[in-house]
């Protein structure tokens, strides 16, 4: 039952989402830690974009403002692998270095993902 609840809470109807898809093998505490830093580049990197005086009004993924925040427990390679094959936009890694850099947490943008992840990630569970 408490799956099922934590389920449908990300279900939320909106468009302004940011993802943050964590290693399913890590402690869930861990793994928010991890987030964080995963949310932290992605930040980082539209920074650069919102600020930059010639950046067009088309890199509008800056949009997201602060509205959702959905950490997501996933097989992290499988979700990376299909952002890429699916030309997803807007994500960031987050490599932790002492964990030899190993792929711990991506932060990515819903409106960045193609309709086919949009509907996959809303099946993931949620970490809790």
């Amino acid at each position: 039952m408490k799956n099922e609840i934590c389920h449908n809470n990300h279900n939320v109807a909106c468009k302004n989402k940011l993802y943050v898809l964590i290693d399913k093998q890590l402690n869930p505490i861990y793994g928010a830690v991890q987030g964080g830093h995963a949310v932290a580049e992605w930040m980082e990197y539209n920074a650069d974009i919102k600020f930059n005086k010639f950046a067009s009004e088309d890199q509008a993924h800056w949009k997201w403002e602060n509205e959702y925040l959905i950490y997501l427990s996933v097989d992290i390679t499988k979700w990376y692998r299909m952002l890429c094959e699916h030309k997803a936009e807007y994500f960031e890694c987050y490599m932790e270095p002492d964990l030899e850099n190993r792929m711990t947490a991506i932060a990515v943008w819903e409106g960045g993902l193609p309709e086919y992840l949009r509907y996959k990630i809303e099946r993931e569970q949620l970490l809790c």
